[in-house]
């Protein structure tokens, strides 16, 4: 038996005519008690309306852009026995108070669910003996899974985590981002070096020896794999190798060097990662057509390398590999290079690439890639048809793929979209209320530090803590020479959405600390709401561009105006002060350029 009740504005402080800023539900959703249905912001005080029973959306009553005071209907709500009982092992959700925060700040990533997917019939229980038993499993010990299996063991829940590789620590530690970064550094070295014979300091042409540079790629990888073990055996989560899949919603059978054995849990994190793609216009099973794993692996320095993809990944490897001394061809499909970042921000590099790389050819793809005696025989279609056709290494980035088809998700009732990406609520909950699915398998962007951030919530959540992943936005890095990194709002989406938006835009040819390093190609730009003066987005081009950007990012987060960044007192002479600088500008209030009156 169901009846419906009105969901109603509470007692808000005595505010009045509350603006809503987000609508968190819609008509037909089901929501759990203390689950929040629209978010309200009062001067700089942003707070969240929860549900008062748990039920089904019939109709909502308002919409974003309304205003609501004490009393106001939100929605008329459908109860019944089901729905005001959650399930023990899924504790309802309920959204923690955010810190105020500009409306034009996107929503973060997990709530941009990809493409909704029909949730499968679960398997039954498999009947057998469990050789391991566990309130907490986590599959895959990336980022996202160690960070998630960490937490839960410290939170007091017995925790297993299972991971394919011999080491812990994903793709990201083993061959990803750890090793990449590296392999930078010594690139990054060896072209300072070179430029400071410009400014009367030579120090010889570099002499490679590849085995010691693999061998300290690898001393950086074991040391912090080795890190994570020791962290492992400290909170006594038990480690697992092996390649996992369900069997049922409370089994997971690992394949291990010891045979096959069956864990049976109480919950679940699927922090299953993803996987390169690999086009098949490729003849992958010769060993010179790789993927970013196998680039890092730096069997050698190919005298001629193609890099098919201008992503980051494939710019990153194309700058170790031009430094260590090979002929660096790029091709990219697209207009641009990076092309999620505005064109300016990508003008420094591009221009910087040009004097390093043997050419970057966009709106240009490979068509057919032949192995042959002489290399590996490429041929192209587009408008920037490279010069060389023969290579002696091929390198394929063009993205990555998440493992949701990999795991027998099915098996456990989870839904599983076409492309493999798990849709989660923001407390990282699957559509099965014990599973939850964090990193790259629930949606872009596929980054490391957004998986450890929802691999924190999902233990909480599934200790039984009302944490939620709310962040407003998610930080961008490219660590290419120079580095370009991003945050929130871009001035291209802006244009798209029609949003009102001022820009603060800090050339760094006027920073003392750029010209004393001689990198005066970066700038420093700030996005600001018009309206309320709120930062909402921010770009950095330029050496450190990386570390700089988290500063954009806690602004946008505390919901930061111009003048809060402009006034923060910045050391001199550093590349940080150009944050300020960016803020000076937009306000008109900056000395270190001289720009006209605004009239």
């Amino acid at each position: 038996m169901s009846s419906t009740i009105e969901i109603k504005v509470p007692d808000i402080g005595g505010h009045e005519n509350v603006p809503v800023i987000e609508v968190l539900v819609k008509a037909g959703d089901k929501v759990a008690k203390e689950q929040s249905l629209i978010t309200l912001e009062s001067d700089k005080a942003t707070m969240e309306i929860p549900s008062s029973a748990a039920g089904v959306i019939k109709e909502l009553k308002l919409k974003l852009g309304d205003e609501v005071s004490e009393g106001s209907v939100i929605a008329v709500l459908e109860i019944d026995g089901a729905a005001a009982t959650p399930a023990a092992a899924a504790p309802a959700p309920a959204e923690a108070a955010k810190p105020a925060a500009p409306a034009l700040a996107p929503a973060p990533a997990a709530k941009a669910a990809p493409t909704a997917a029909a949730a499968p019939q679960a398997a039954n229980a498999s009947g057998r003996q469990a050789d391991i038993t566990c309130r907490l499993l986590v599959l895959g010990s990336g980022p996202g899974g160690y960070t998630a299996a960490f937490r839960g063991a410290d939170l007091g829940l017995d925790t297993v985590l299972v991971e394919r590789y011999a080491a812990l620590g994903g793709v990201c530690l083993n061959v990803g981002c750890i090793p990449s970064k590296a392999l930078l550094h010594a690139a990054a070295v060896i072209d300072e070096a070179e430029a400071m014979a410009a400014h009367g300091v030579s120090f010889g042409k570099p002499k490679l020896e590849l085995d010691k540079l693999r061998s300290f790629k690898d001393k950086v990888v074991g040391q912090l794999t080795g890190g994570l073990a020791s962290m492992a055996k400290q909170r006594k989560v038990r480690v697992v190798q092996g390649t996992g899949s369900f069997v049922s919603p409370y089994e997971l059978e690992v394949q291990t060097a010891e045979g096959a054995k069956l864990i049976r849990f109480e919950q679940a994190i699927i922090a299953a990662g993803s996987q390169a793609v690999h086009l098949p216009a490729f003849p992958w099973d010769d060993e010179r057509i790789v993927d970013s794993t196998g680039a890092l692996e730096l069997k050698d320095v190919p005298k001629k390398l193609l890099v098919v993809g201008g992503g980051i990944i494939g710019l990153e490897m194309a700058t170790v590999y031009a430094a260590l001394g090979s002929e660096v061809t790029v091709v990219e499909f697209m207009d641009q290079i990076i092309p999620g970042a505005d064109a300016d921000l990508i003008r420094p590099l591009a221009k910087r690439l040009g004097g390093k790389l043997k050419g970057v050819h966009l709106k240009t793809k490979v068509v057919e890639a032949k192995a042959g005696k002489k290399g590996i025989e490429v041929s192209y279609e587009g408008d920037s048809i490279p010069e060389t056709s023969v290579f002696d290494r091929v390198l394929v980035a063009v993205g990555r793929s998440p493992n949701g088809h990999k795991i027998g998700a099915d098996k456990a009732g989870v839904a599983v979209t076409e492309r493999g990406f798990i849709n989660v609520d923001t407390q990282m909950r699957t559509n099965v209320p014990h599973i939850f699915a964090i990193g790259d398998l629930v949606g872009q962007p596929m980054l490391a530090h957004k998986a450890t951030h929802e691999g924190k919530v999902a233990a909480e959540a599934a200790s039984g803590l009302k944490s939620h992943f709310d962040a407003r936005v998610i930080p961008s890095v490219a660590f290419t020479d120079p580095e370009v990194a991003w945050v929130g709002v871009t001035e291209r989406e802006a244009k798209e959405k029609g949003l009102k938006i001022g820009v603060g835009k800090f050339p760094w040819i006027a920073s003392g600390r750029a010209i004393g390093i001689d990198r005066t190609e970066g700038f420093t730009k700030l996005i600001f709401d018009e309206e309320t003066h709120r930062v909402v987005g921010g770009a950095i081009v330029g050496p450190h561009a990386g570390d700089l950007i988290s500063e954009v990012a806690l602004a946008i987060e505390m919901g930061a105006e111009a003048a809060d960044i402009g006034l923060t007192v910045h050391p001199h002479p550093t590349l940080g002060e150009s944050v300020g600088m960016a803020a000076e500008v937009y306000e008109g209030t900056i000395t270190d350029l001289y720009l006209p009156k605004r009239k």
